[in-house]
Order: structure tokens, then sequence, then C-alpha cells
């Protein structure tokens, strides 16, 4: 790619909240060479894009997403038999063929809608691990990924077995643990509790299938090789086993005592010294927001969506409160949370967590970035950074909504072509009779 320069634009500083108004410069590999007020005399033998006083932000990053799915109701076989076809099927050269176009589709989906980086906690088969290097090859423009291939979770436990490698002991956890490992992920995912939708009876959402035993010895396999854990928990019981246990990442999360948030903070069995959240907020408002018709669920799964709902409020709120490190995902995949609206869930964030348009603009750019280990070439627009850029219309500081109108995206320097993706009708209707309802600090 030829050297560029972008064009007049408004620079928003995250840190500060200052704005300035500046030019971009971008080398031949796609770093940040200068930022600068300043044009040289021989600016016209750069590539420009012209900014048009447009607001500058980095690139987002969403820390928990999916890609096998689209936001639509998840459409599993309950019938075991029909389910063993399916996997069947999909475990073949042409299912894993189509699980992967899939999986490419939504990554451009989520690339064309500012999410420049994702982490992908939890895909069927190693899909992601191909797709990664698809994108690394330069095959096609997609977001940087970092990836978790399949879960790994109890006998018919969550996600088994279409996103998850079951396992009966504490040996099994470590055996493939080392499988996904030599697999090059680069992350490992484990789920210590059940969710909502596989629950048998309300009040068991959350329900542990994982002992501290099992979760150790996953912890410790993975540091070894210097690969950090997330865990899929939603009870108090199950994040105080995956802190104790030295999980590197808690997803969703459940209220907590004193102990599991000094745990949180000094975590000796955590690779890097403390343990993170990252609520996942855009699954679960609608179980607040919508009646049981419009989501189309039975009412085992209504009571304990709301459940869940309520105890990862608190979990959010205690580690706002108490400084713990916290990141945003959305879970993009699950019902109902698409891949073109991320921006949902740093609103909803926002909002519960009181927090200023600022501070969740840094979180889940420069903060995801730290917590997922790339803050030397990601997460700020800074001389030496990679540029992974979005230019807005609108002022993100004064309206979050401004990321809806996304005018460019700008991946590794080369501008995002914009090309026509279906969205979902019936789930953007259902999100704004959500928007219609009270706002979400009244929750």
């Amino acid at each position: 790619m030829p050297a560029t320069i972008i064009r007049n634009v408004q620079l928003i500083h995250l840190e500060t909240a200052a704005i300035d108004s500046t030019h971009i410069f971008i080398n031949e590999q796609g770093f940040i060479e200068k930022i600068s007020p300043v044009l040289p005399d021989d600016f016209e033998s750069y590539h420009i894009i012209e900014g048009n006083n447009r607001f500058v932000l980095p690139g987002l990053i969403n820390l928990h997403a999916h890609l096998f799915g689209s936001g639509n109701a998840l459409s599993v076989p309950s019938n075991p038999h029909l389910q063993a076809l399916f996997f069947r099927l999909i475990n073949t050269q042409l299912g894993k063929k189509w699980l992967r176009s899939v999986m490419r589709k939504n990554a451009q989906i989520e690339l064309q809608t500012g999410v420049t980086t994702i982490r992908a906690v939890g895909e069927g088969l190693y899909q992601d691990i191909l797709l990664r290097q698809q994108i690394n090859q330069g095959e096609f423009i997609g977001p940087t990924l970092k990836v978790a291939g399949p879960m790994l979770s109890a006998k018919d436990g969550h996600g088994a077995p279409f996103v998850a490698i079951e396992s009966t002991s504490a040996s099994d956890y470590i055996q493939n643990s080392q499988q996904n490992i030599e697999g090059g992920v680069d992350w490992i995912k484990i789920c210590i509790t059940g969710g909502v939708t596989d629950a048998k009876a309300i009040g068991q959402a959350g329900q542990v299938q994982l002992s501290l035993e099992e979760v150790e010895a996953v912890c410790q396999e993975a540091h070894k090789h210097g690969i950090l854990v997330a865990a899929h928990a939603e009870s108090t019981k199950g994040v105080r086993i995956a802190l104790k246990a030295g999980v590197d990442s808690i997803e969703h999360g459940f209220t907590m005592d004193e102990e599991m948030i000094q745990l949180f903070k000094n975590n000796p069995k955590a690779y890097r010294g403390y343990s993170v959240l990252v609520p996942t907020f855009s699954p679960a408002i609608p179980f607040i927001k919508l009646s049981r018709k419009d989501l189309g669920v039975t009412e085992l799964v209504y009571q304990n969506g709301k459940a869940i709902y309520q105890g990862m409020l608190e979990s959010f709120q205690q580690a706002l409160q108490n400084n713990i490190t916290i990141g945003i995902g959305n879970d993009a995949s699950m019902t109902l949370v698409t891949h073109y609206d991320f921006w949902r869930e740093l609103l909803y964030c926002q909002q519960l967590g009181k927090l200023s348009n600022q501070d969740i603009l840094r979180m889940a750019t420069s903060g995801n970035a730290h917590i997922l280990g790339i803050e030397d070439k990601y997460g700020t627009i800074a001389v030496g950074k990679i540029a992974d850029i979005l230019l807005l219309e609108q002022n993100p500081l004064e309206n979050l909504k401004a990321l809806t109108s996304i005018s460019l995206v700008i991946k590794k320097g080369i501008p995002v072509d914009k090309t026509p993706f279906h969205r979902l009708k019936k789930v953007d209707r259902l999100l704004e009779k959500m928007d219609s309802t009270a706002s979400f600090d009244k929750i």
C-alpha cells in the first residue's frame, strides 16, 4: 500500500477528551508515522484520504464475541439424535467450509461497523484459527482476531458438543487444553457454570459444572505456555472457583463478596497477578426490557434470564466501585445480539455504570487492548501504532449513537469497502422496542 495521509480530521484524545484539528500520516506497512497539523510540501505524492473534519477514534475492540451465529434465535435441535446428526454434518469438509464462510461474513460485518479487533471466545471445530490465518496472510481484509477455538466444558455441559469439547476429569481438561494450544489458540475458554438456555429448572442457570481442581488444571497448563484463561461463570459459586483457580478473565460474572473482590485485584494464580471482568449485557438486557412473548421463550428461560441479568449488574457495579479492571464485549451471535450493533454494549455499560462517554470509549479501545496484551500496537491513535481508525460524522463524546454513523473504517491503513449486509428485521424491531422503553439507568 502507498504512504497515506488522512487529511483534515478532528482527532479525539480519549485520555483527556481534547480534540485536535490535524492530519494522520500512515506508512506503507500500515503504521501511523506522524500526526501533525502541518502538511508537507510534497503531500500530493501521498495517497490522500479526505477527512472532511470528521471525528476520529481508534478502532473498537470486542472482547467477547462468537462468530458462528447472526443474532437470530439459536436454532439447535433439542432431540439428542438430531443433535448428533447436526454435529456430524457440520463436522465434514463441506460443513466446516460452510461454517467458516459464516464466520468470515460475520467478522467482516463487525469490521464494517467499527470493530477492528475481536476476541472470539468459543467457536466450533477450530475454524476461528483458520479464519485468523486467512486474514493474517492477507487473503482478505478482516478484523484482528484473537481466538480461543472450542470451549472446554463438562460432559453435556455448556456449549457441548457444538462449540465445546467435553471433559470428565482434570486429566481430560489438561489434555484438551494441550490440544487447543497445539492447534494455535490465543486464549483458553472454559465453561465453569451452565447458562440461561441450558438450565433444567428455574434457579439452575449458573449451576457449577467444573470443580476447583479441574479449573486449576486448565489454568496451570495454559499459563505454562503463556496462554490466558477466560471462564464463562454466571453464579457466585462459579466466579469464586474461577478466581481461586487463577482464571484471568471472568465472562458475564455474578454478585461478589469481599474475598472475591480482593482476588480480582490481587490474584496470585492469575497469569498477570489479577483477573478482569467482562460483563455482557447485550444478551441479558432483553429479559428485562421485553416480555416473554416478545422473546418467544419458556417461563423457565425467562425467569433464569432475569436472575442472571441481576447478578451480572450487581457484579459490574461492584467492579466499578472497587476499581476492578473491566473489559467490554457483547456476546455477539447470541439471541438479539447482532454483529452490527456493538455500540449497544457500550451504551448499556455507560448507562448502567453511570460512566462518561469518554470512559466507556476508552474501555472499548485502549482498555480492551491492554487486557488482550496488544496495547503496544492497538487501542490508541499514536505514532508507532497500527492504523486502525474510525471516521465519524458526529462527536461520540457527546452521543454514543455517533457510532452508528461511521463514514469510514480504516484497517491497518487500508480503507474498508462498504458492502451491503443483511440486517435482521425481526431483531431490529425488538431492539427498537427496547429503545422506546425507559432508559437503561432506570432498570
